[in-house]
């Protein structure tokens, strides 16, 4: 039998594991925090078009339909979803989806 007690061997596994959560933490916070600025940003750039956008809830970047400089987005709001191309200098494009 070893001379170790099972809690001086379970006790670095615990340390390791609370260590690990967190670390990840703080970048669990940072990609929340960066989806809150796209969310922000997208919604508030086609209010500034004239679209309403009632309690935004999501936005999810569309890297299929995105080109260099023209990120494509899907807005969830209230009772509608749009479909957001951000253009530079330009008014973005904006279409509802159904």
């Amino acid at each position: 039998m070893s001379s170790f007690s099972r809690s001086s061997r379970i006790q670095p596994l615990a340390t390791g594991a609370l260590a690990g959560v967190l670390f990840l933490l703080p970048c669990a916070y940072a990609a929340a925090q960066e989806q809150n600025v796209e969310l922000r940003i997208v919604a508030d750039r086609i209010r500034s078009q004239g679209y309403t956008c009632r309690n935004p809830s999501s936005v999810e970047r569309s890297e299929a339909e995105s080109m260099p400089n023209e990120p494509v987005y899907v807005l969830q709001c209230d009772g509608i979803s749009y479909r957001v191309r951000l253009i530079p200098d330009q008014a973005a494009e904006v279409s509802e989806i159904k």
